[in-house]
């Protein structure tokens, strides 16, 4: 993918020929996939490593933490239960009923014969402590999830944007910075987002986090492709790719940063195993990911709610498939020296109002197109590159209506829980999206929002196609 170096530039000047660096550490191991259910085998019970994962309490990372330790791993999970916190917060918990951490990793060992440590600590506050634990555990490699991750969330208030700043960027900054200190070789595995690409129409394929550019005078490098958030979320994903960058080219650190997709479903091979491990099931405007957002409403008969006009694309990766990319990468860390490994952890794309009639259809529940809280745009395009995790033996899970039955029997057995006047959004990116929610109202007509999106449609057809940043396709 060629373009003109003076856009790319405008997010970060680096350089980092990648080439080859993929298929010389390619997992020489066969992938099978059954079902949603089914195991992945791969190299972990041959090579068990030490992990600590941050972040372990939470929606992807205590699946994670499970499936490792089923895998033969040895896991320590550290967190400071925020999440917990800002479900008291926001005054909806998960529709799960999610176990203290003591008694999930008590009924882990229960059920595998397998121990989890749990270590309370907050990776943005509490360095020293974290440095220490390094240096205790002796870590082959840390998984970092321990970020606040929700988009609306970070847009909510003034506080929650700083909030989502100071936590992120500092626990960030403090893991690699950590790392450095404890003077030990420790693999950092982070979890991104594809959001730091961006949600307009790019023009072609997103690549695996760099690009091929002409530099004035004719000259070739590879750099890191532009960023493009749409969330103060989205933006500190941006700026740990710089931190990754930065220590990689510093002090020689092993990263790989994963650009990860809308995570759908719920339980994995290892949560259905006991009720006290059942995974976090978030439905709120703020935490609830789009398609578990649709799932829960349909299977409480409540109407589906489209943002907007419902034409944007959006990559999908199922939880499952999260737990097991995760494990590709720690167990195909990068060679000493390498640039920092960016892999898309995606499975699929898809626009959200197709999935909306598609649940609808299959269940019978309304369509309501709700007007848009976030700045973004009405329609998309959206292609992404995801060869580097199939070139590692995944085969990931699509959507199916078959799959969408497990989630939609978890919201019916706990459809009680639910507070259904947390399912609108009520975090607006801006004042005029406020203001215009204000004026015309949260719902829009069926039939307004669907002739907004033909318009949509018939005007992008008729432009001369530009990409995201201005340039021509």
């Amino acid at each position: 993918m060629k373009i003109i170096l003076a856009l790319a530039l405008a997010w970060c000047p680096l350089t980092a020929a990648f080439s080859g660096r993929n298929s010389a550490r390619a997992l020489k191991t066969k992938t099978r996939r059954a079902s949603a259910s089914a195991t992945v085998k791969m190299m972990a019970t041959s090579n068990p490593k030490k992990i600590i994962v941050m972040g372990g309490d939470g929606f992807c990372g205590w699946p994670t933490a499970l499936h490792l330790s089923d895998e033969g791993h040895d896991v320590v999970i550290v967190d400071n239960l925020s999440r917990r916190n800002i479900d008291t917060e926001l005054g909806c918990e998960s529709l799960t009923p999610i176990q203290p951490m003591e008694v999930r990793c008590e009924a882990w060992k229960e059920v595998s014969g397998k121990e989890i440590k749990f270590v309370n600590l907050d990776v943005a506050q509490e360095y020293a402590e974290m440095v220490q634990l390094l240096q205790e555990e002796k870590p082959d490699s840390v998984v970092h999830f321990a970020e606040q991750r929700a988009a609306p969330y970070s847009m909510r208030s003034p506080k929650a944007k700083r909030y989502t700043i100071d936590n992120n960027l500092s626990g960030t900054h403090n893991v690699m910075c950590a790392v450095v200190e404890s003077e030990l070789d420790i693999h950092v595995v982070h979890l991104g987002t594809m959001g730091v690409y961006g949600y307009g129409t790019s023009g072609g394929e997103i690549p695996e986090g760099y690009i091929d550019v002409i530099l004035p005078g004719g000259r070739s490098s590879t750099i890191l492709h532009p960023a493009y958030p749409g969330s103060i979320y989205h933006a500190t994903k941006c700026l740990d790719a710089l931190l990754f960058q930065f220590y990689n080219k510093n002090d020689g650190l092993r990263v790989t940063d994963l650009h990860q997709g809308i995570v759908w479903g719920t339980n994995t091979p290892q949560t259905i195993k006991d009720d006290r491990l059942v995974n976090r099931f978030d439905y709120d405007g703020d935490y609830g990911t789009v398609l578990n957002r649709f799932l829960m409403q349909a299977a409480l008969d409540i109407p589906l709610t489209v943002y907007g006009t419902g034409g944007q694309t959006r990559a999908f990766i199922h939880i499952s498939d999260t737990a097991r990319c995760i494990q590709l990468a720690v167990e195909n860390p990068p060679a000493d020296g390498a640039p920092v490994e960016i892999l898309n952890q995606v499975a699929e794309t898809r626009r959200v109002r197709d999935l909306a009639e598609m649940i609808s259809a299959k269940t019978g529940a309304p369509v309501s197109y709700v007007n848009n809280p976030r700045n973004e745009a009405a329609e998309n395009d959206l292609e992404v590159s995801n060869k580097k995790f199939r070139l590692l033996g995944l085969d990931p899970i699509t959507l199916d209506e078959r799959l969408f039955e497990e989630v939609i029997t978890v919201t019916q057995k706990y459809k009680d829980r639910a507070i259904l006047s947390k399912v609108m959004p009520t975090s607006y990116w801006n004042k005029k999206r406020t203001e215009d929610i204000t004026e015309r109202g949260a719902v829009l007509e069926t039939k307004s929002a669907l002739k907004s999106a033909e318009d949509a449609q018939a005007k992008e057809a008729k432009k001369e196609k530009v990409d995201q940043w201005g340039i021509k396709a």
